[in-house]
């Protein structure tokens, strides 16, 4: 988290961000390493997808 905060903060998402995990399959995972992906940018609503 704390890397990914010094991420966000480089791209500019001051207003806050959201990181999702994605896993397996249903996932969209295709290649199983660990996936971080990183929203924001916006206003994010519920539900994600």
């Amino acid at each position: 988290m704390i890397v990914g905060e010094m991420c966000v903060a480089h791209l500019g998402l001051t207003n806050g961000f959201r990181m999702v995990v994605d896993e397996g399959p249903e996932g969209g995972q295709s290649v199983y390493r660990m996936h971080l992906p990183v929203l924001g940018g916006r206003q994010l609503g519920w539900t994600p997808g």
